[in-house]
């Protein structure tokens, strides 16, 4: 996870932040959550980078599947 706040305004503003700044995040691999927590918990929101599965390679090079 990169950012998590509580608060609509702040996440806008980092959001067109980090948009107007090239370079600083691969957006084709981010995903940005909105978690609605209704009535009992605030709304949530996220940004996050997903991050490639390893995939253990064995002795001869080769990827192990």
């Amino acid at each position: 996870m990169l950012f998590e706040t509580q608060d609509e305004s702040e996440w806008r503003a980092r959001i067109q932040r980090l948009r107007a700044e090239k370079g600083q995040i691969d957006w084709t691999a981010a995903r940005l959550d909105t978690l609605c927590g209704r009535l009992t918990q605030s709304t949530t929101y996220r940004l996050s980078h997903f991050v490639p599965a390893v995939v253990p390679v064995v002795a001869d090079g080769r990827p192990d599947n």
